[in-house]
């Protein structure tokens, strides 16, 4: 579980680095890569998910990273106790190192960096994410699709 969250840790920040800083594209704003599937567009997202919550900036700032904080220690503590399967560790493992990776973004710039964008079939998304949003998404998956603590549920 922490080899899996310091992985997810480490490929989001690496990946915001070369994207947003060596890539320039906090200037640039725009970047092309396979269009119109995969495009790289600097958006700064305050809230949560599709810039929910993003009213009060601040408040939201220091609550999200604290909620962060909070969320991976109880699923280290609850993941220890109540997973055994490799799948599921790992799910977990990549929901805590997305949630501070993200949460790192919070501290440093005040807002999470998000930078893939992804259209299709005559759709334009206006949305922009992170590898960290992908790292969350996948590792809840895993809770859900593998989980392993029904037959605990039920017999205790």
């Amino acid at each position: 579980m922490l080899l899996t969250a310091l992985a997810a840790f480490g490929i989001d920040q690496l990946s915001k680095w070369a994207v947003v800083h060596k890539l320039n594209l906090i200037e640039v704003r725009s970047i092309d890569v396979l269009p119109p599937l995969l495009n790289f567009r600097m958006g700064w997202n305050t809230g949560i998910n599709f810039g929910l919550l993003s009213d009060n900036p601040e408040f939201m700032r220091v609550a999200l990273v604290v909620f962060a904080i909070v969320v991976s220690g109880f699923l280290l503590w609850w993941g220890n106790r109540n997973l055994g399967r490799v799948i599921t560790r790992m799910g977990a493992g990549a929901i805590i190192g997305g949630a501070l990776a993200n949460a790192l973004d919070r501290v440093i710039y005040g807002a999470v960096a998000d930078f893939l964008n992804i259209s299709c079939c005559g759709i334009n998304n206006p949305y922009t994410f992170n590898i960290a949003d992908i790292f969350i998404f996948a590792g809840a998956f895993a809770l859900v699709a593998f989980d392993d603590t029904k037959g605990e549920q039920a017999a205790g």
